[in-house]
């Protein structure tokens, strides 16, 4: 492999040959890792600062490194950045452009650092960035679920347990449910972002800088809200990515067990809520079909996503203290990750929003039966131990089947013959209006309650987890080319 000394391995003066061609290609990460090309200018200008402040660099020499370093930038961002052959990855690229542009100066960039704290600096930087992207886009996911329940008014449905038909809740109450997985998935990426915020550059390739360079004030000027205290730990630390690859699992998991009761639920079987045209798709062979492609795909992407997870956390089990190359695996799969998310949480908030419902169905499907519990509560409050009552209205129910009836066609001689407590005035209680006032109590299914859980919702919306890119992170991305 013949290359020019500008584009040679930062590591060619050890070695008397060239690499194997295939064990290079095997080596090389700059498919990968281009993505990082912004961040990596922005921590090489913020390391030029450093090293002037060190007394390393002159005034003149700091100056024209950065403005080399700016027009890199401008060329990755205008699409022009010419890479070569011989770019091992976007670290290599950037400073064998950079000598391209400024001369044997451009060599000094590398004082006192090593691609081991720079490429995980890098890669926090850009994870970073992403967080407040992603909590927007979840933040979308969630309005949608907000809006169906503000607009279910007092429809209700069965509650499930085992997929079975349980009690009565509000069709708000069951959207909210899955408001409040979401929640918690955005006050992770917020519990996150600290961990993710903390400065490896200056660990250099694991001892630590051999100049004086002032750490806090360079993570500071870079938009980090605090520096590695270990400099062995830097290096290897890739928590974060797979604490980042845990909360998009877990937001997988939830997508996907929402998306899989919007199945259910659209099936012609149940027939609660009806897919709009533009989020459904048809049959290449039946003409009659409407399928639910978009929420089988997020049943899938879940699978993805815990996939990724496995995989980082599979590399990582078993790797010596400091920098390992195992650890060029760890962009892959949060980059994927961070891809999957962004593509899929506007199109379920679109889709989310555009879905309508058939409450005429939905109220069908409550029979008395699943206010049993509602019958035993009022053997409670005549005074029967609730395990008794419980007994007693199974028997009920048990009684209904036998007979083939609903429970709300047992005479009072039916029902006095299983407890004398039983009489016509307890079927009251199997009015599903009736068993949703019952259960007003914070957080429950009631109409007060879930109405005090909608303002609830609202109120969290307003709360941001996840800081923003920051003034001085702001101010930098401005004075870019």
């Amino acid at each position: 492999m013949e290359e020019s000394s500008a584009s040679a391995p930062l590591w060619v003066g050890r070695f008397e040959q060239p690499m194997d061609g295939a064990a290079w290609a095997l080596n090389a990460s700059l498919d990968v890792d281009r993505r990082l090309a912004l961040e990596d200018v922005r921590v090489n200008q913020a390391w030029a600062e450093a090293l002037h402040e060190a007394g390393v660099l002159s005034a003149a020499e700091r100056d024209a490194i950065v403005a080399g370093l700016g027009g890199i930038a401008h060329e990755f961002q205008t699409g022009t950045f010419g890479f070569q052959a011989g770019d091992e990855d976007i670290h290599t690229a950037v400073e064998r452009r950079l000598r391209e542009l400024v001369g044997p100066l451009g060599g000094k960039i590398a004082t006192g650092r090593s691609r081991n704290d720079l490429v995980a600096t890098d890669f926090r930087l850009w994870l970073m960035g992403q967080l407040p992207h992603l909590e927007g886009a979840l933040i979308q996911v969630q309005m949608a679920l907000l809006a169906q329940a503000e607009s279910s008014g007092d429809v209700y449905l069965p509650g499930y347990t085992h997929l079975q038909r349980a009690q009565p809740v509000l069709l708000a109450h069951w959207w909210l449910a899955y408001f409040w997985m979401l929640e918690r998935d955005r006050q992770r990426l917020g519990d996150l972002y600290p961990r993710v915020a903390v400065m490896p550059m200056g660990a250099a390739a694991l001892a630590g800088a051999g100049f004086p360079i002032d750490r806090e004030k360079l993570a500071q000027r870079l938009g980090f809200l605090a520096v590695s205290p270990n400099s062995l730990d830097a290096v290897a630390d890739r928590d974060f990515a797979a604490e980042f690859l845990f909360i998009a699992a877990m937001l997988g998991v939830h997508l996907s067990q929402l998306a899989e009761m919007i199945v259910l639920f659209t099936s012609q079987e149940f027939g609660f809520l009806e897919l709009p045209d533009a989020f459904a798709t048809g049959s290449s062979l039946m003409p009659q079909k409407k399928n639910p492609d978009i929420f089988e795909l997020t049943r899938a992407k879940a699978g993805v996503l815990l996939g990724h997870l496995t995989a980082l956390m599979t590399v990582l089990k078993g790797l010596p203290l400091a920098y390992n190359k195992d650890l060029q695996e760890d962009k892959p799969q949060v980059f994927a990750a961070v891809d999957t998310l962004l593509a899929l949480l506007p199109v379920l908030a679109a889709a989310l929003r555009a879905i309508s419902i058939n409450a005429n169905r939905m109220r069908e499907a409550v029979s008395a039966e699943l206010m049993a519990t509602d019958l035993a509560d009022y053997l409670v409050e005549q005074g029967l131990p609730f395990r008794e009552a419980h007994a007693v209205v199974g028997q009920v129910v048990r009684q209904a089947l036998a007979l083939g009836r609903p429970i709300t066609d047992l005479n009072e001689q039916t029902l006095k013959a299983i407890h004398p407590l039983l009489n016509q005035d307890a079927l009251v209680v199997f009015d599903p209006v009736q068993s949703l006032a019952r259960r007003n109590l914070s957080g429950g299914s009631g109409p007060h309650a879930v109405a005090a859980q909608v303002q609830a919702a609202r109120a969290a919306l307003a709360q941001r987890y996840v800081p923003g890119l920051g003034e001085t992170m702001r101010s930098k991305r401005t004075s870019e080319p």
